[in-house]
Protein backbone atom coordinates (compact mmCIF):
# COMPACT_ATOMS: atom_id res chain seq x y z
CA UNK A 1 0.00 0.00 0.00
CA UNK A 2 1.19 3.52 -0.52
CA UNK A 3 0.88 6.35 1.59
CA UNK A 4 -1.89 9.03 1.52
CA UNK A 5 -0.78 11.87 -0.41
CA UNK A 6 -3.35 13.69 -2.83
CA UNK A 7 -2.08 13.01 -6.56
CA UNK A 8 -1.12 15.59 -8.61
CA UNK A 9 -2.40 13.75 -11.71
CA UNK A 10 -5.67 12.13 -12.18
CA UNK A 11 -7.54 14.55 -9.55
CA UNK A 12 -10.44 16.43 -10.37
CA UNK A 13 -10.95 18.83 -6.96
CA UNK A 14 -8.71 18.01 -4.70
CA UNK A 15 -6.96 15.05 -4.98
CA UNK A 16 -8.68 12.84 -1.86
CA UNK A 17 -10.90 10.79 -3.85
CA UNK A 18 -7.85 9.70 -6.03
CA UNK A 19 -5.57 9.41 -3.24
CA UNK A 20 -7.91 7.21 -1.51
CA UNK A 21 -8.24 4.99 -4.33
CA UNK A 22 -4.12 4.87 -4.61
CA UNK A 23 -4.63 3.47 -0.64
CA UNK A 24 -7.01 1.12 -1.04
CA UNK A 25 -6.32 -0.40 -4.72
CA UNK A 26 -9.43 0.90 -6.25
CA UNK A 27 -10.37 2.54 -9.04
CA UNK A 28 -10.76 6.64 -8.68
CA UNK A 29 -14.01 6.49 -10.57
CA UNK A 30 -14.84 4.12 -8.56
CA UNK A 31 -14.46 5.65 -5.17
CA UNK A 32 -15.60 9.27 -6.78
CA UNK A 33 -19.03 7.66 -7.58
CA UNK A 34 -19.34 6.21 -3.88
CA UNK A 35 -18.70 9.99 -2.43
CA UNK A 36 -21.07 11.50 -4.42
CA UNK A 37 -23.75 8.50 -3.66
CA UNK A 38 -23.23 8.86 0.17
CA UNK A 39 -23.74 12.70 -0.15
CA UNK A 40 -27.35 11.60 -0.49
CA UNK A 41 -27.30 10.20 2.84
CA UNK A 42 -27.49 12.36 6.29
CA UNK A 43 -23.94 12.79 7.85
CA UNK A 44 -20.57 14.56 7.62
CA UNK A 45 -19.23 13.23 4.46
CA UNK A 46 -18.37 16.64 3.10
CA UNK A 47 -16.40 17.80 6.27
CA UNK A 48 -14.61 14.90 5.77
CA UNK A 49 -13.97 15.13 2.26
CA UNK A 50 -12.56 18.78 3.36
CA UNK A 51 -10.79 17.82 6.46
CA UNK A 52 -8.97 15.01 4.45
CA UNK A 53 -8.18 18.20 2.11
CA UNK A 54 -6.73 20.27 4.62
CA UNK A 55 -4.71 17.04 6.52
CA UNK A 56 -3.63 15.08 3.65
CA UNK A 57 -0.22 16.34 1.89
CA UNK A 58 0.09 16.32 -1.51
CA UNK A 59 2.67 14.50 -3.86
CA UNK A 60 6.00 15.37 -4.63
CA UNK A 61 7.01 15.64 -8.39
CA UNK A 62 9.68 13.21 -8.63
CA UNK A 63 12.67 14.03 -10.64
CA UNK A 64 13.32 12.57 -14.35
CA UNK A 65 16.35 10.21 -13.90
CA UNK A 66 18.65 11.87 -17.07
Amino acid sequence: MTSLERALEGRIVAGVCTALARRFGIRPLTLRVLFLLSCLLPGPQLVAYLAMWIMSPTEQRRPIPV
